[in-house]
């Protein structure tokens, strides 16, 4: 009996232990939940996966005292219809309650797909016509995020224009941009983070893996700006 009394207390202060660690952990680790297309999925970096790991990397520095989980659900070629279906999944949804900061850089493939699936000959009537779904997708994807988890903070990642001298194109992202932004300030734990300054005057072979997604340099840009527009600390 005295054996068996004393393996229950050494289990029992396992447990202890066990239960403390895991309580700090949880209490001491951020998690940052990303939603996307390609652009969040990393496409392009060779070394990586895109501004998500290096966010990973600024965060998770050996100086840093608070540690930060990223869990990446970008996925190549995904429109907003798709993390609508991200969000009704039950292995996601049910990790929602969890996450400090939502990440969402999703309308790439909603813009260039509403013009038929390449930015040759812009469509104003088609583009417009997308932008309405779009913006309408986006806000249920921001509405389902508050819904199921309020104290959490959603970045809200603006569109570029990978064709600079294009002005007409310029003024269609522009318009999205506008319109992300009104999403936006509909309420205080969300903030917009723009990007489609950051390729301005860059050499576009030194900034992109192709015509459409950053390389290395390119997506460094986009973490540096998320790092200056929100401390994850």
């Amino acid at each position: 009996m005295k054996k068996i009394a004393g393996l229950l207390i050494i289990v029992l202060g396992i447990c202890f232990v066990a239960y403390k660690f895991q309580a700090s952990e949880s209490k001491d680790m951020q998690r940052v939940m990303a939603f996307g297309d390609s652009l969040t999925y990393g496409k392009g970096d060779k070394d990586g996966e895109g501004y998500v790991e290096g966010l990973e990397d600024e965060l998770n520095n050996p100086d840093s005292k608070q540690k930060v989980t990223f869990w990446n659900y970008g996925i190549k070629g995904q429109e907003t219809d798709g993390v609508i279906k991200q969000l009704d999944d039950y292995r996601i949804k049910t990790k929602l309650d969890k996450a400090s900061t939502f990440i969402v850089y999703i309308g790439t493939n909603d813009f260039i797909n509403s013009n038929g699936g390449n930015l040759e000959e812009i469509s104003d009537r088609k583009i417009d016509r997308g932008k309405r779904e779009y913006i309408k997708h986006l806000d249920k994807i921001t509405s389902t995020l508050m819904k199921e988890n309020d104290k959490a903070i959603i970045l809200v990642v603006g569109l570029y224009n990978p064709i600079k001298d294009n002005q007409k194109l310029e003024k269609h992202i522009q318009d999205y941009n506008q319109s992300i932004k009104r999403i936006v300030e509909k309420d205080k734990n969300m903030i917009y983070i723009p990007t489609n300054d950051l390729f301005e005057n860059k050499k576009k072979s030194e900034y992109f893996s192709d015509m459409i997604h950053p390389n290395e340099k390119g997506y460094q840009l986009i973490t540096n700006r998320i790092l200056e527009s929100y401390d994850f600390k």
